[in-house]
C-alpha cells in the first residue's frame, strides 16, 4: 500500500522524513528535544496560515463568483463539506500555534520570565515579543470573532438567524478575517526576524 494515499500516511512518511533528517543532520536526540517546540509551533503557524490565507485568496472570492452566478451549482458544496472542516483545522491550528508559542518563549527565555519579557519587549525578546502579541491579537480574532459568526453564516450553531444578522456575521467574520491576513505579514516577520538578525 503507497502510504502516500492517504492523508495520515502523508503526514507518517513527512514524519518520518524529518527524524531522518533531525538524526542523520541534526544533534540527535538531544537536538530534536531542544527544537521540538519550535518545530510544532512553526508546523501548527504554516496550516494556521495557510487555510487564513486559502479563505481569503481562494474561498470567499469563489463563494462570492458562485453566488453571482445564477446558472451555477452555488456556493453550497464549499459551505457544507469544505468550510466546516477548514474552519475546524484553523480553530485548531491557532490554538496549537499560540500554545506552542509560548512554549517556545518559555524555552527561550529560561522560564515563565521568558514570556513574560517578551510580552513587555524586554531583554532582547522585543521583535520575537511584537510577534508574540501580533499572534495572541490574531488568536482573539479566530476565537472570538471569526468563528461564532462563520457559526452563524454556515448554521452550525444549530439556530436560524435573520438575513439582517447572517449580512452582520458575515461582515464581522470577513473583517476579523482580514485583520488577520494584514497582521500575519508583521507577524511572519517577526517570527523569522528573531532567529534571522533584525
Amino acid at each position: 500500500m503507497n502510504p502516500l494515499m492517504t492523508i495520515k500516511g502523508t503526514l507518517a512518511v513527512g514524519f518520518i522524513l524529518a527524524m531522518a533528517v533531525a538524526f542523520g543532520m541534526g544533534t540527535g536526540v538531544d537536538g530534536l528535544k531542544a527544537a521540538a517546540m519550535v518545530w510544532l509551533h512553526v508546523m501548527a503557524g504554516v496550516v494556521w496560515i495557510g487555510l487564513l490565507y486559502y479563505f481569503n485568496f481562494v474561498q470567499v472570492p469563489g463563494v462570492g463568483a458562485a453566488l453571482a452566478d445564477t446558472d451555477g451549482p452555488g456556493p453550497a458544496a464549499i459551505n457544507k463539506y469544505v468550510a466546516p472542516t477548514a474552519l475546524l483545522w484553523f480553530r485548531m491550528a491557532a490554538a496549537v500555534t499560540w500554545l506552542t508559542g509560548l512554549s517556545a518563549l518559555a524555552t527561550l527565555g529560561g522560564g515563565m520570565q521568558g514570556i513574560i519579557d517578551a510580552f513587555t519587549f524586554a531583554n532582547g525578546m522585543a521583535v520575537i515579543g511584537l510577534g508574540a502579541w501580533l499572534g495572541t491579537i490574531m488568536l482573539f480574532n479566530v476565537w472570538v470573532l471569526i468563528w461564532p459568526n462563520q457559526k452563524k453564516i454556515l448554521g452550525l450553531d444549530g439556530k436560524q438567524h435573520e438575513a439582517d444578522a447572517i449580512a452582520s456575521a458575515k461582515k464581522i467574520a470577513l473583517m476579523a478575517s482580514r485583520t488577520n491576513t494584514a497582521l500575519s505579514i508583521p507577524m511572519l516577520l517577526c517570527m523569522v526576524g528573531y532567529a534571522h538578525a533584525l
